[in-house]
């Protein structure tokens, strides 16, 4: 463990050092990351106001601070391997990765924990004053947002495993694009990026308390937002520490079958 933990106080300070290099690039991905739920928010708020006040049990401020509380969430639990390891195949960077006394999952980890670690600094201000700007309503209880926390730590971990998982199908195709598409479309539906899934059928809500979607993002909503009883969270949480056991059986199989037919194209 010990080693883990210098490998990672390595690998955070090289990356933050990487990641203060591409300041501009990063604004302008930070933009993206806040208009998105600024759009839904003012569609759903209009909406809510139109038909009395309310759509689904959400008042226009609710809905503020449904999406407020999304672009932080989603935020915080996002990865880029996806859009990445098709290249890390093709150009050999994996061959040199696999070189070191270390899974590569690490070196992902902390290159997105640095990234996060700058960009919440601005990611916070800008959550607070559209809570300001939009009467965002929020209910906290104590319990809940402790919790969110964990879930929020729990999704985080969930979405990097999955993500990564299916990321390791550049082993078998150097074009992924249209798999990651496939997968961010379900997850837009299924994770409640688009509308909370209670605005949705019973069927999809059903289907996605199935799928691992909606645990990533719309469960710790769900808790931040206090929409939850002391059972749910529970439960909630012991799905996510299933996902996540599985996740993690599923990535080490996929890997050491990919890694015996891999190629390094570009070494």
């Amino acid at each position: 463990m010990r080693a883990y933990l210098e490998i990672y106080s390595v690998q955070l300070k090289t990356q933050l050092a990487v990641q203060f290099q591409y300041r501009v690039a990063m604004l302008i991905w930070l933009i993206g990351m806040v208009v998105q739920p600024v759009v839904y928010l003012v569609v759903w708020s209009t909406v809510a106001e139109h038909r009395g006040g309310e759509v689904g049990g959400f008042t226009s401020g609710q809905f503020a601070a449904y999406y407020i509380l999304l672009m932080v969430v989603n935020h915080a639990t996002f990865t880029w391997i996806m859009w990445e390891y098709e290249y890390y195949v093709r150009d050999g960077t994996l061959a040199g990765l696999l070189l070191r006394p270390i899974h590569p999952i690490h070196r992902d980890i902390a290159d997105n924990l640095a990234y996060k670690a700058l960009t919440f600094v601005v990611v916070l201000p800008v959550a607070q004053l559209l809570a300001w700007l939009f009467h965002a309503e929020f209910h906290w209880q104590l319990w809940s947002a402790a919790l969110f926390v964990l879930a929020l730590l729990l999704a985080g971990l969930m979405r990097i495993l999955a993500e990564w998982t299916l990321a390791m199908a550049a082993f078998w195709t150097t074009r992924v694009g249209g798999i990651n598409q496939v997968y961010f479309v379900v997850l837009t539906f299924m994770a409640g990026v688009v509308a909370p899934l209670d605005l949705f059928p019973p069927l999809v809500r059903q289907a996605a308390y199935l799928l691992p979607f909606r645990w990533m993002i719309y469960f710790p909503l769900e808790l931040a937002l206090g929409r939850l009883s002391p059972q749910q969270a529970l439960t909630g949480l012991g799905a996510q520490i299933g996902w996540i056991a599985l996740l993690l059986v599923l990535l080490n199989a996929i890997w050491r079958i990919g890694v015996r037919r891999f190629s390094a194209v570009g070494a």
